[in-house]
């Protein structure tokens, strides 16, 4: 009797490396690969800039096509849904009505973005992004002249702001908080953005309250509490994504801001595990939960619970991170950042390091903000240092004469 297949519910990017890294390591029985989008498995950073600016298509950032999931032997059920999840019998039921077994299942199912409350819909021109064709609608609104209102100061906000203004669009950025990507980076690196996003023309409003939205089928005017009023052509709502914790919570696993995981990513049912954006884990086992929406998240996380499927029992121990890129800038975080000032900064040509050290003087997270790529390099080694976690001087981070690399030899 044939075994039942192993099955990996969301086929984005955790999903797809996930189906990938099971076939490179030799796992040659039944494989399903369950979305609910057209497409084969894709990478997400290029929608907020490559797509929106015309200079990346579908096939330059799939991780595999079709052809090549047929020739591995990964069934790809496309534009299908997963309705139900038995635990109990090791079931899952689609959309369409069919029931199938598993011998291990792998939840993906990422996030959806996050509405704008109160917000009435049926408006045409009030446009999310979290998608391949959402990405492309969006692009075929976007032309010189046109008058866009971003709403959310964000990293998905602040990229769709840039490619706009890259394609000559008169952009207004609203964000309710007193900064923008107020939760998740120092308040230097905020001041940096927000510089350069008025530099570049882009009309910011940090604590903007929205009080309507005017017009028919079409926002024609977004007014605020203040009274101000911002005409507007296309409306893009860049504030977050709420993950897709539905089906694990109907099923009865444990959920918190996300689907809750041990050490191994291993969800609280049998042979049930969990990758990407809706996984709430912990980096240490006294550490607080966190979920990271992040390219390089959903690439280790996918390829770690492959693994895991396998039998490898292997703890989870990436160091989080993430890049944006900001007209000609990069942003760069490696670890945790904490909420408190940075323990030391670096200056840098063009920009500058900080850095967050814990209360034994070990480096916990590390953020750069430079021209170009140019903070990459130090960043790697950051993350080589927090993993080393030795204690390091304050003085020698911040002195630009000390290279990162001699405190990783010393």
């Amino acid at each position: 009797m044939n075994a039942a297949p192993l099955i990996i519910v969301g086929a984005g990017h955790a999903g797809g490396r996930a189906a990938l890294t099971l076939r490179e390591q030799g796992y040659d029985g039944e494989l399903l690969l369950i979305g609910d989008e057209a497409h084969a498995p894709y990478e997400r950073p290029p929608l907020s800039k490559g797509v929106l600016q015309g200079t990346a298509e579908l096939g330059g950032y799939s991780l595999s096509g079709a052809a090549e999931l047929a020739r591995l032997g990964i069934e790809h059920v496309a534009g299908q849904g997963v309705q139900h999840l038995d635990v109990g019998t090791r079931q899952v039921q689609l959309n369409d009505g069919r029931r199938l077994l598993y011998s291990g299942l792998l939840l993906a199912t990422g996030g959806s973005a996050r509405r704008l409350p109160g917000m009435a819909t049926g408006w045409t021109n009030v446009r999310y992004l979290r998608t391949h064709d959402e990405a492309l609608a969006l692009r075929a609104s976007l032309r010189g002249g046109v008058r866009l209102v971003v709403v959310g100061g964000g990293f998905i906000g602040l990229e769709v702001a840039a490619s706009a203004r890259a394609l000559g669009c008169a952009v207004t950025l609203l964000e309710a908080g007193p900064r923008l990507a107020g939760r998740v980076l120092p308040a230097e690196v905020s001041m940096a953005l927000l510089t350069l996003h008025r530099e570049q023309g882009v009309d910011v409003r940090l604590n903007a309250r929205i009080e309507a939205f005017e017009g028919a089928r079409e926002v024609t005017c977004v007014r605020l509490d203040d009274g101000s009023r911002i005409p507007c052509d296309s409306v893009v709502v860049g504030i977050g994504m709420q993950p897709n914790v539905g089906l694990a919570q109907a099923a009865g696993l444990a959920i918190g801001q996300g689907i809750r995981v041990d050490a191994c990513l291993r969800a609280s049912a049998p042979d049930v595990f969990v990758a990407g954006d809706v996984c709430e884990f912990r980096l240490h086992p006294e550490g607080p939960y966190q979920r990271q929406e992040t390219w390089r998240n959903a690439e280790a996380q996918g390829r770690h619970a492959a693994l895991n499927l396998l039998g490898a029992g292997l703890p989870f121990q990436q160091v989080p991170g993430f890049w944006s890129d900001q007209y000609d800038h990069g942003l760069q975080t490696v670890g945790q950042l904490g909420d408190g000032p940075a323990s030391a900064r670096r200056a840098l040509a063009g920009g500058f390091l900080l850095f967050y050290l814990d209360n034994q003087q070990r480096l916990q997270g590390a953020c750069g903000w430079g021209v170009g790529n140019s903070v990459a390099k130090d960043i790697k080694l950051c993350e080589r240092l927090i993993t080393a976690g030795q204690p390091l001087a304050a003085s020698q981070l911040a002195d630009p004469g000390v290279a990162l690399k001699t405190l990783l030899r010393n």
